[in-house]
């Protein structure tokens, strides 16, 4: 049920809809039939203009209100509260991480496209499972849905800049199979990350794998290196 503070969010977002930024965001995010993102609906609003309305609700808003506008069949009403639940989460004790996760994971299937998960993942369940428990982690990570799948990768971005490796490379060798493009990407960027912090894993990980690694997440891991090195490895 709507309260006031959700219906005047809400009216804020409306605000912004713009028709034309709708129809590009529909085809970018790919939400006709069979796509990655078939079935969402956007407003067409932009993400500095969220921004705006996140930082006007973030302290204002609870929980309850999150949950119910993170199932909102808008893609702009999901990204902007995703926006206040991550600065929730930075604000709040330890108690309160763990009930932010929790119902994170509990609707998890409306966080169901890459850049919702980019936003949130790595500074909330990151977080949380660099400091946890895996269960969760390898349990999403192991599910066979990709967008849980890409969660538990971008998660591990958290544990990359703490110089924490091994879930990243245990994940990116599990997805070398992987049939979508988007955990590709996703695993590509990860192996880049830690690259940049230690360069040692990841030529490791590419010496062992480079030659049958999917040729994007080939590509994603390997833009920070020599170009010496970089022709090496798409040779292979």
């Amino acid at each position: 049920m709507e309260t006031n503070l959700t219906k005047a969010l809400l009216e804020d977002l409306r605000h912004y809809k713009d028709e034309v930024f709708a129809r590009y965001y529909a085809k970018y995010f790919q939400t006709y039939k069979g796509g990655y993102g078939e079935g969402d609906f956007f407003w067409g609003i932009k993400v500095p203009q969220q921004r705006v309305i996140a930082r006007k609700y973030w302290e204002s808003i609870d929980l309850k209100e999150i949950e119910e506008l993170l199932q909102h069949r808008i893609h702009e009403v999901r990204f902007t509260v995703l926006m206040i639940l991550v600065e929730k989460y930075k604000k709040i004790n330890s108690d309160g991480k763990s009930s932010i996760v929790k119902m994170y994971l509990r609707n998890s299937k409306y966080i169901n496209n890459w850049d919702l998960v980019d936003l949130s993942a790595p500074y909330i369940t990151g977080d949380y499972w660099n400091n946890n428990s895996l269960k969760d982690f390898w349990m999403y990570a192991k599910s066979g849905y990709l967008w849980k799948e890409r969660i538990a990768m971008l998660s591990t971005f958290c544990f990359i800049k703490q110089k924490r490796f091994d879930e990243t490379l245990a994940l990116a060798r599990m997805f070398l199979n992987n049939k979508h493009d988007l955990m590709h990407k996703a695993s590509g960027w990860m192996l880049r990350e830690v690259g940049k912090r230690d360069i040692k894993p990841l030529v490791l990980f590419l010496d062992k794998y480079s030659h049958v690694m999917p040729r994007t997440m080939l590509r994603y891991s390997i833009e920070k290196l020599s170009p010496e090195r970089r022709k090496r490895y798409m040779e292979k």
